[in-house]
C-alpha cells in the first residue's frame, strides 16, 4: 500500500470520505515522527511500536562478492521497534480487528 492508497482507507474509514483532512492528519502523524526522531527523541505508541534514533559506531564490513573488508563509518540511523500488539496481530497470535 502506498500513501495515496493509505490516504484512501484512511479517509474512507475515518475521515467521512475526506482525503484532504486525512492526508493532514497522516502528514502531522509522520512530520512530527520524523522530527522526534532525528532530534534525538523517542515517539512511543503504546501496543503499536517505538521509533527511535540509534548509533551504529564505526565497524569493519566485508564485500561479500570479493571478500575484501573495508571500514565502514559510525552514523545514526532511524529504527523502528514493533509493539506487543502488532506483533500479536502479524503473526495471527491476535485476530485483527475491522476497520471502520
Amino acid at each position: 500500500m502506498n500513501k495515496a492508497e493509505f490516504i484512501e482507507v484512511l479517509a474512507t474509514n475515518h475521515f467521512d470520505g475526506n482525503k484532504a483532512e486525512a492526508a493532514r492528519a497522516l502528514n502531522a502523524v509522520t512530520e512530527t515522527i520524523t522530527y522526534e526522531t532525528a532530534t534525538g527523541g523517542k515517539v512511543t505508541i503504546t501496543g503499536f511500536g517505538v521509533f527511535e534514533k540509534i548509533h551504529r559506531p564505526a565497524r569493519v564490513v566485508r564485500n561479500p562478492r570479493t571478500g575484501e573488508r573495508k571500514k565502514a563509518k559510525a552514523m545514526y540511523l532511524a529504527r523502528f521497534r514493533p509493539g506487543t500488539n502488532l506483533k500479536a496481530y502479524v503473526s495471527g497470535a491476535k485476530k485483527v480487528p475491522k476497520q471502520g
